[in-house]
């Protein structure tokens, strides 16, 4: 998961995947998927109940939204202190959807 947040940041992928992008016209380093699973696999981390974390994807006139769902109790620990820890979040999203030339939005809902 690490690795794909990775490859969207920096850009760098094997031949054969950018070979694969070129062909597909999708931009090298992944796509919106992995982002979902990279944005699954922090919160996850972050709760105290990851099994009832739901995040799904949902196109939007502006671009695309990652949507989380979880527990009351755990919205604090996604949202962290002044709201810093979800800031860090979209900022991460945001810089590899940019890559890929897309908007993507990273919301918490209630």
């Amino acid at each position: 998961m690490l690795k794909a947040l990775l490859n969207f940041l920096i850009g760098n992928s094997s031949d054969e995947k950018s070979a694969a992008a070129a062909k597909t016209g999708a931009a090298a380093g992944g796509s919106l998927h992995d982002l979902e699973g990279f944005v699954s696999y922090v919160v996850c981390a972050l709760v105290d109940n990851p099994d009832e974390v739901k995040v799904r994807t949902e196109e939007t006139e502006e671009g695309c939204s990652i949507q989380i769902s979880c527990r009351k109790e755990d919205i604090g620990k996604i949202v962290g202190k002044r709201g810093k820890t979800i800031m860090a979040i979209r900022s991460l999203v945001s810089g590899a959807a940019g890559r890929q030339r897309k908007r993507v939005s990273v919301e918490v809902l209630d």
